[in-house]
């Protein structure tokens, strides 16, 4: 799935082809994503010019001039790209938001899992926004943080670190290469990290997340950029789908932690 780095990565790659151009439509292929897409969205956005592209934790948002937004996840597999609005379509490409140069923003989504909605007001207020936690990479989100918000939880650590209402965008790999790092055991409860482990893990969820974006994401399966290359991040993890710890030598170990797959070192990780 797409998580913070590629979901950033993403809005960095789309953000000079789509920011002050104006948008003449869309063309609308599948309705039946994760939610419907509007009808009369292509009349809708007709003549709007993007004002901005921004992320909230894996949501991309287009605020358009009138102060009308238009909000894109890309669910479990995926992708945004600037085509040719010629192009055309294949399978699973879902919708168009057409730009007035001739090119077109292509949401490509096999699963069917992500979603292309439009509302005004206050997007942070929309129920999918609203009750997220902070961003990692931003300055609510730190160490005492996340000891505040893990006092009593028996929750494993790892779910807890996945928790958007925690914190927003550690998916998976992150968190197993955030744990490893920062040296704990992914099925230890919450409730049990010290404020100075967590003061460790938030430091390393920062570190992870800025590799990540620094390479472009991770591609495992599906992901591309907005200019179909995949992100290059997956060379350098150091726990997620391994055998052995790169630091000690140890044979890692896998569970699973909120039916997840889940690798760490019994040796490094306590």
């Amino acid at each position: 799935m797409p998580e913070l780095p590629e979901v950033e990565t993403t809005r960095r790659g789309l953000e000079p082809h789509v920011v002050g151009r104006r948008l003449t439509g869309a063309v609308v292929r599948q309705r039946q994503l994760r939610y419907p897409v509007p009808e009369g969205l292509a009349d809708a956005i007709a003549g709007e010019r993007v004002a901005a592209l921004a992320r909230r934790a894996k949501y991309l948002l287009l605020h358009l001039d009138s102060g009308a937004w238009l909000l894109l996840h890309l669910g479990m597999s995926g992708s945004l790209r600037v085509v040719d609005a010629r192009a055309p379509a294949e399978r699973h490409d879902h919708a168009d938001l057409a730009l007035d140069d001739g090119r077109a923003v292509r949401l490509t989504d096999p699963r069917r899992f992500g979603c292309l909605l439009m509302g005004t007001g206050d997007p942070q207020a929309h129920r999918l926004l609203r009750r997220l936690g902070p961003e990692p990479l931003g300055p609510d989100f730190d160490g005492d943080h996340l000891y505040r918000a893990g006092r009593g939880r028996r929750i494993a650590v790892k779910a807890f670190l996945m928790d958007a209402s925690v914190v927003v965008g550690v998916g998976n790999i992150y968190a197993n290469e955030a744990l490893y790092r920062a040296g704990i055991r992914p099925d230890r409860a919450a409730g049990q990290v010290s404020r100075a482990r967590y003061r460790r893990l938030a430091a390393a969820v920062r570190e992870v997340l800025g590799a990540a974006l620094a390479a472009g994401g991770t591609t495992l399966r599906d992901f591309t950029d907005s200019s179909g290359q995949a992100g290059h991040f997956a060379v350098a993890l150091s726990v997620y789908g391994g055998s052995v710890c790169p630091g000690c030598g140890a044979a890692l170990r896998q569970v699973r932690v909120a039916q997840r797959g889940t690798w760490f070192c019994p040796r490094c990780q306590r």
